[in-house]
């Protein structure tokens, strides 16, 4: 099957995910934090072990440049540092069910952010179908891991600023698309141009989401939720859990 073909349907299978916002509304909030940091710490994991152990590696075997592979891992980290700098990027997977009167412009923020975030998985995710089918379903597996709690948190964080149930859905779901020309540019950017370089470009955006937004999201939850032993103990081992995960994916489709 041609690459393209293969972008165009997982691109539009991650875009799916933004519908699981209305899940949320059959779930207890309390109980649905609770497993969203479940969530986020196997997302984090997953993100973490994507790169590590899928994109980085996979990169440099691919070029033979293991510095050069390197340092887009860190342009990677530092353009999603850059973005937050202008963009209310970093943004909590909580859940705030109380709706307000008027829409504040976080709501518009968050989708706009969102956009970018899911443009540039869309560079990421074709570049990887680019090298292999394989490759490329390691990859979206990853991303999607983290999706998930991130597309719950987003539909929380528009109810919360007045966007009614459909509206908010619908902006979420749009916002999500941009996956999908993110994939169609750099499917035809490949005939002229190496795109190997988003492999590690992608890793260092996985890194970056996992340590500054994923984990201390875990670290600030707790104080809400309480810092038993089994609760520190269930996220840590939710996080192992998404890193052997992905370690699993890459030694059979490896």
């Amino acid at each position: 099957m041609d690459a393209l073909l293969y972008i165009l349907i997982f691109g539009f299978l991650m875009s799916l995910i933004a519908w699981i916002g209305i899940t949320t509304l059959a779930i207890k909030e309390k109980a649905l934090e609770k497993l969203l940091l479940i969530l986020v710490a196997f997302s984090a994991g997953a993100l973490l072990g994507g790169a590590f152990l899928h994109l980085i590696p996979e990169s440099i075997e691919e070029s033979g440049d293991g510095l050069g592979m390197m340092i887009w891992v860190l342009i990677g980290f530092a353009i999603f540092f850059l973005l937050e700098q202008f963009l209310r990027w970093q943004h909590s997977h909580r859940i705030p069910m109380e709706q307000r009167k008027e829409r504040e412009p976080v709501g518009v923020l968050i989708l706009l952010a969102d956009g970018i975030h899911n443009f540039i998985g869309g560079l990421a995710i074709a570049s990887s179908f680019m090298v292999s089918f394989e490759v490329g379903l390691i990859t979206w597996i990853a991303a999607a891991a983290h999706e998930i709690p991130q597309e719950l948190g987003d539909f929380g964080i528009l109810l919360n600023s007045g966007w009614k149930k459909r509206k908010a859905l619908l902006a979420n779901f749009l916002s999500a698309l941009t996956i999908i020309p993110g994939g169609i540019i750099t499917y035809f950017l490949s005939a002229n141009l190496d795109t190997l370089f988003l492999l590690p470009f992608a890793a260092g955006n996985f890194i970056y989401i996992a340590a500054s937004d994923l984990i201390p999201e875990i670290k600030h939850g707790k104080k809400d939720y309480g810092e038993s032993v089994f609760t520190r103990l269930g996220h840590f081992v939710a996080f192992i859990v998404g890193i052997i995960f992905i370690l699993a994916i890459r030694l059979v489709f490896g």
